[in-house]
C-alpha cells in the first residue's frame, strides 16, 4: 500500500505509480490490469493538470460538481488536440442540475435516489439519449454517505427495467473514511455481492463495479473492482 505522503511530486510520475499499483493489485488477484479502468478524479484540479495527464495517456476523468465541470470540461476540450476524453460525474447530482450534467458528462456514476434516477431518465429521453449510469449504494452504513441502502436492491432492479433513457452499467460505492484500507473490504465485498444479485434479478451482466480510491484501490481490486476513482494520488492534496 502506498503512503499518500510519499506520492511522487510530478503528475506524470504519479500516473505511472498509480498504474503500477493497479497492475500489481490486479495480477495479485489473478486478473489482468486492462480489466480495471482508472478514473482520474480532477475535482479542484485546473485544466492544465488534466491536460498534462491526458498527454501522458490518461483518457477518463471524473468530476464531483457540475458547476466546476461546466467550465473545466469545455476549456480542456478546446485545448486538447488528441483522442476524445471521457468525463464521468462521480459526485452527488442535484435534480435541478440534471440538464447541465447531461450537457457535459458522458456518464453519471452516482445515481443515489429514485427521484434522481427518474429525473435523469426523463432528461435523457427529451434529448433522445440513453446515458450510461451507475447506481450508488451505501455499503459502509455511514450516515454521511449517500446512496441506496442495500435493502433497496429489489426496488432498484424493478425500476431500472422500465427506463429507456438510461443504461445501467453497474454499481458504485464509497468505502469508509476511517480505519485504513482494510476497513473498506467488507463494504467492497458487499457491493460485489449486490452486483451479482442484481445481475440475477435483471437476467444480464453488469460490466462495472466502481469502488476504491487513492488509499484503498488495491483492496477494491482484490474484491472485484473494474473501476477505481483516484484523485489525491494523481493530483495531490485538495485545496
Amino acid at each position: 500500500m502506498s503512503d499518500p505522503d510519499r506520492f511522487p511530486e510530478d503528475p506524470v510520475s504519479r500516473l505511472h505509480a498509480v498504474r503500477e499499483r493497479i497492475r500489481w493489485a490486479a495480477e495479485r488477484a489473478g486478473r489482468g490490469p486492462e480489466g480495471v479502468t482508472l478514473v482520474a478524479v480532477s475535482k479542484t484540479a485546473p485544466a492544465e493538470a488534466v491536460l498534462e495527464l491526458a498527454a501522458a495517456g490518461q483518457r477518463v476523468f471524473g468530476e464531483n460538481r457540475v458547476q466546476e465541470a461546466r467550465e473545466k470540461i469545455p476549456e480542456v476540450a478546446g485545448r486538447w488536440p488528441g483522442p476524445a476524453l471521457t468525463w464521468r460525474l462521480i459526485g452527488h447530482l442535484q435534480r435541478n442540475k440534471v440538464n447541465a450534467a447531461l450537457a457535459h458528462f458522458d456518464r453519471i456514476d452516482s445515481i443515489d435516489s429514485m427521484r434522481l434516477l427518474a429525473a435523469v431518465n426523463e432528461a435523457a429521453l427529451r434529448e433522445g439519449r440513453r446515458i450510461p449510469i451507475l447506481v450508488q449504494f451505501n455499503c459502509s452504513g455511514e450516515d454521511a454517505k449517500g446512496g441506496f441502502e442495500p435493502g433497496a436492491l429489489g426496488e432498484v432492479a424493478a425500476r431500472v427495467k422500465d427506463l429507456e433513457g438510461v443504461s445501467l452499467e453497474g454499481l458504485m460505492t464509497i468505502g469508509p473514511l476511517a480505519g485504513g484500507a482494510g476497513a473498506a473490504r467488507p463494504a467492497f465485498r458487499l457491493l460485489a455481492r449486490l452486483k451479482r444479485d442484481l445481475e440475477d434479478r435483471l437476467g444480464r451482466g453488469l460490466p462495472e463495479l466502481s469502488m476504491g480510491m487513492s488509499g484503498d484501490l488495491e483492496v477494491a481490486i482484490e474484491e472485484g473492482a473494474t473501476v477505481v476513482r483516484v484523485g489525491t494520488a494523481l493530483f495531490g492534496a485538495r485545496n
